[in-house]
């Protein structure tokens, strides 16, 4: 490709409407690659905080001696931890308050991890329904960009008395490069916003399933607490 039809020329000859849709394209393209290393930063970490903590979990250690450790440093960004520390705090609240109501305190307990997991998951999921939306979008913008470039090649065209392949090429040229731009910003948003929403939703449905299995040790210690006011109330 000679100097006259380089990319930066024909960029550059394009009309300012188009620049314009070119620019926002360059921005979106740049806010995507930023939100793809922040997003894939933040479910690593997420994912190997929350293996650690549920070994600690499972390794046998006593609850309370558990919550004692992590509520002295708590981490926020650890999700495992912010459910137990979130139920466990509930059931340490109420149990100081001498409540023997199971199901209160089973269902006091299971609304605070509820919330947790609430705020856990917008979290996780932030960020990506910019990612969606650029990827859902940005091709049309590309091709608003490429139908106004094309219109005004064609309209040039009427002053110009012998039309030929040298003239019209560098007028549709340029008008496409705003599409081919459109799609380089679309693509890496739509599988980076596939991939996180997978990964996502994975790492919720371990937090469940790990507040569920939390709620049900928790149920049963609420058993033993009933039973043992019981016999000292006989």
């Amino acid at each position: 490709m000679g100097d006259s039809l380089s990319y930066w020329h024909l960029i550059s000859n394009a009309s300012l409407l188009v620049k314009l849709v070119m620019l926002v394209l360059v921005g979106l393209s740049i806010a995507t690659w930023v939100f793809i290393y922040e997003r894939r930063k933040v479910m690593n970490t997420a994912s190997a905080k929350f293996s650690e903590f549920e070994e600690r979990f499972w390794s046998g250690i006593d609850l309370a001696h558990l919550y004692r450790q992590v509520n002295a440093n708590p981490d926020e960004v650890n999700g495992g931890e912010v459910l137990f520390r979130a139920g466990f705090k509930e059931f340490s609240r109420l149990r100081a308050q001498n409540v023997t109501d199971s199901d209160a305190i089973m269902a006091a307990c299971q609304r605070a991890m509820r919330v947790a997991l609430s705020k856990e998951a917008e979290r996780l999921d932030a960020h990506l329904n910019f990612l969606a939306t650029v990827g859902s979008t940005s091709p049309y913008i590309g091709l608003f960009g490429t139908v106004w470039g094309i219109m005004n090649s064609f309209l040039g065209l009427a002053s110009v008395a012998q039309v030929s392949l040298a003239t019209v090429a560098p007028g549709i040229a340029e008008a496409l490069i705003a599409t081919a731009m459109g799609l380089f910003a679309a693509i890496p948003a739509v599988i980076a916003y596939n991939n996180f929403s997978a990964r996502s939703d994975k790492m919720l449905g371990n937090l469940e399933v790990f507040a569920e299995e939390f709620a049900s040790i928790l149920h049963r210690q609420t058993h033993i607490l009933a039973n043992q006011n019981k016999k000292q109330g006989a």
